[in-house]
């Protein structure tokens, strides 16, 4: 049974594999489009985490202060 396990998972992981690095009518594909965008989307994550640590802040000396 552990046999099957493992072909099945190799099986599905070869497959993500090909289809995220199958290239598109444009000439592109997942994997290009991901890590052409990842610099964009950490600075959106790391804004938003300096806004969440912001928030958090101005809550915590509200509540203190009362």
């Amino acid at each position: 049974m552990g046999l099957l396990k493992f072909i099945i998972v190799g099986a599905a992981v070869g497959y993500g594999i090909s289809y995220i690095t199958k290239k598109g009518p444009d000439g592109r594909s997942i994997l290009d489009d991901l890590t052409e965008n990842a610099p964009d989307w950490f600075e959106k994550a790391k804004q938003y985490a300096e806004d969440a640590v912001e928030q958090v802040g101005k809550t915590v000396k509200t509540n203190v202060n009362l």
